[in-house]
């Protein structure tokens, strides 16, 4: 095996770790916060603020 074929499994086992990271934090917030926390946020309230002005 050459350099190229142990940077190419160095990426794809990197990506697995990155990809295993996001899947446990992801499950770990869900777990930690109800879903009408995770959606509402200040900054969306002034985003539905914007889009009715722009509409009205």
């Amino acid at each position: 095996m050459d350099l190229w074929d142990y940077l190419e499994l160095a990426a794809w086992a990197a990506s697995a770790a990155f990809g295993l990271f996001i899947a446990i934090d992801w499950f770990r917030t869900d777990r930690a916060y109800d879903e009408e926390f995770l959606t509402s946020s200040r900054e969306g309230e002034l985003e539905a603020l914007t889009e009715e002005q722009h509409r009205g």
